[in-house]
């Protein structure tokens, strides 16, 4: 589960470097979420809590999943220190990662539809789609990035369960 989430937050972070790549990624999707995050190269931070949590195969794998992927940037806005305890707790850091992960591929015409997602982390994401569409308290600012094991949704905010 942890792997899952750490891997869907890095596909999403990809996403949002690779915006302008996404309608080639929806039409034929060859990598996998976390192949997709690293080839974005701005989901760093991710890519690295994914692998330290070990769920670099659980994203990897055929899912499908929804990542809600924070960028380099979000995570840059957490207080400091905070990623590097995150990073020395497996326990808590996974929580994190996979309360960014939603079983199954919902794609933006879905999340419309929402007021809640339940996530692989067990917990429940509040969906506002009034201004835009928030995830708990962070902007979708990217959508639908297809991979082939499922669909990553850039955020600006780390979520926190």
């Amino acid at each position: 589960m942890k792997l899952l989430k750490n891997t869907a937050i890095a596909a999403a972070l990809a996403v949002g470097v690779a915006t302008t790549a996404s309608a080639q990624y929806a039409m034929a999707p060859s990598k996998n979420i976390v192949e997709t995050a690293v080839e974005a190269g701005s989901f760093t931070t991710l890519v690295a809590a994914v692998q330290a949590a070990g769920l670099v195969d659980v994203l990897s794998g055929p899912g499908p999943f929804t990542v809600f992927a924070p960028t380099d940037e979000a995570f840059a806005k957490l207080p400091a220190g905070t990623i590097e305890a995150l990073l020395a707790d497996k326990e808590k850091l996974t929580a994190i990662l996979t309360y960014h992960v939603v079983p199954g591929a919902v794609k933006a015409a879905d999340v419309l539809g929402l007021t809640t997602a339940q996530t692989v982390q067990g917990k429940s994401l509040s969906i506002d789609t009034s201004d835009g569409v928030k995830v708990d308290n962070a902007n979708v600012v990217a959508t639908d990035i297809m991979a082939s094991n499922g669909v990553i949704h850039v955020i600006d905010t780390v979520l926190i369960p």
